[in-house]
């Protein structure tokens, strides 16, 4: 069971995932955090948003309980890909990626996770 903290930071992420995302958030739909949303946080809100997705993942392994964890799974390939990273490098790693790649700004903050420092680093750890 979650303590007291942790319920604190999901309550956090959540309401930050709602206000990040203002008047465009629809009931039917997630709100998706893109690059324009990402650039326009505050260092604290960034992680914030990173802790909010390492907890998901957490939950992931929990909810997967003591199976056995299939090398597809998406929680293991996430651990092993961020590997060595800490949370400031990673909020450094979105930064750089976006103020390198500006056309992009409306990428998904998620999808560049994944396929910038996740997949890349699935091939280094291995």
């Amino acid at each position: 069971m979650a303590t007291k903290p942790q319920w604190r930071t999901l309550l956090s992420l959540g309401c930050l995932s709602f206000a990040l995302m203002g008047n465009n958030a629809r009931a039917e739909s997630i709100p998706i955090v893109t690059g324009e949303q990402w650039v326009a946080s505050s260092p604290e809100a960034k992680k914030a948003y990173l802790v909010g997705v390492a907890n998901m993942l957490e939950i992931e392994r929990a909810y997967a309980g003591n199976a056995a964890a299939h090398s597809n799974d998406i929680a293991p390939r996430f651990s092993k890909g961020m590997q060595g990273q800490s949370l400031d490098s990673v909020r450094q790693g979105l930064d750089n990626w976006y103020a390198a790649n500006p056309t992009r700004i409306q990428h998904p903050v998620i999808e560049t996770l994944w396929f910038e420092m996740v997949v890349p680093g699935l091939k280094k750890n291995q």
